[in-house]
């Protein structure tokens, strides 16, 4: 799709020399931080980036047998978090700027919060892969960060007059190893990394106006690695960088066992005062992963709800109110080898894990017939 906005690089460029011009960095720029960040209960949502896609493209999702549009029957089941992936310039996944927007308009109308996760790249970033995007191509470490400001400010500041503000954003998506290879790679390049992050976050900071200030997640993939995000938070926050939010990702076959995720939960609410959400999480609901080794569930239906009850379960074992949210990864997609691990079977039929937080999230305060 074409872009709505000018190339980041020229703007990018225009901005570094203009606040240069009148001796002000771009932090120094930004608005302040008076107005709260918005409040974080507990959220339960999940990662529906694909589901617009899929259901334009003909897919149906039922819930006991009744056609529903997917975001009503995620409602219904106690969801009350959406996260949505922006990714630059994709030529063929659907994840760009105007898609989100949209998405993110029709979460809204029923009442879903909503997690902006930048992944900086035009395609997949994760701790494999951190593409630069193809605009950003050859450009020195400062203009590189200038240009990340200039984006996630324009990106914000078209959600905001959209009326769909993120209540949270992630900068960058699983950044264990960095982001924007070569030049945020992680370990050799720390201290590019931190400057890119920080743009990420000034350009969310002047973007958003007037409006509340997102609380800014900082996203650790393995989740079970007690060890890995103490060394990896302990060195992030010698930067001094402000954010809110630990995000951590937790797939078994990946990442480890719940004994694991356990540990890593109680490091991490030990050593910060940060709140955590699991924010990637996923289990499959027919043979995938496990069909040469031991799976700790059955890749069942029944499994699979076993599987996000018990890790939720893990969650609130926790002795610590920063733990303060699960996310499922892509419960809503067309027919694709993801969708062994989506929701709904191959006809669209709801499984039965959507069920999992009904009991958490269902029930009445201030009933007309409750005792005075």
């Amino acid at each position: 799709m074409v872009s709505r906005f000018p190339t980041d690089l020229a703007v990018g460029i225009f901005v570094a020399l203009l606040l240069s011009a009148f001796g002000v960095s771009q932090a120094g720029a930004q608005p302040e931080d008076s107005l709260q960040a918005p409040d974080l209960t507990y959220a339960v949502g999940a990662d529906l980036s694909f589901l617009k896609a899929a259901e334009e493209q003909g897919t149906t999702f039922r819930d006991e047998g009744e056609a529903k549009p997917g975001l009503q029957i995620f409602r219904e089941h106690g969801y009350d978090w959406i996260r949505l992936r922006l990714f630059h310039s994709p030529d063929e996944l659907p994840n760009d700027l105007d898609y989100t927007i949209d998405l993110a308009q029709a979460a809204q109308e029923r009442g879903f919060q909503f997690l902006l996760d930048y992944h900086y790249a035009d395609s997949w970033a994760d701790p494999g892969k951190q593409p630069i995007p193809s605009a950003w191509e050859g450009l020195s470490p400062e203009v590189l960060a200038d240009s990340v400001y200039a984006y996630t400010r324009r990106t914000i500041a078209a959600f905001r007059e959209a009326g769909v503000m993120p209540e949270m954003v992630q900068i960058g998506n699983e950044t264990r190893n960095g982001m924007l290879w070569p030049t945020g790679k992680l370990p050799d390049h720390w201290d590019q990394f931190a400057a890119l992050v920080k743009a990420g976050i000034d350009g969310v900071d002047a973007g958003r106006g007037q409006a509340p200030r997102p609380l800014i997640m900082i996203h650790y993939d393995q989740g079970a690695d007690a060890a890995g995000a103490k060394a990896y938070y302990d060195k992030f926050n010698s930067y001094n960088i402000g954010y809110d939010v630990i995000g951590l990702s937790y797939y078994p076959w990946w990442h480890g066992n719940l004994l694991g995720l356990r540990e890593n939960l109680l490091s991490l609410t030990d050593n910060y005062d940060k709140d955590i959400i699991l924010v990637e999480t996923a289990y499959n609901w027919r043979p995938s992963e496990y069909q040469d080794v031991p799976a700790p569930y059955p890749e069942t239906p029944a499994g699979q709800r076993d599987f996000l009850q018990s890790v939720h379960e893990t969650l609130l074992s926790v002795p610590s109110r920063q733990i303060k949210g699960i996310f499922w990864w892509e419960p809503a997609v067309m027919e694709s080898p993801i969708r062994s691990r989506g929701m709904f079977d191959e006809e669209g039929n709801a499984l039965p894990v959507l069920d999992v937080f009904e009991k958490h999230k269902h029930g009445v305060a201030g009933g007309a017939n409750a005792p005075e």
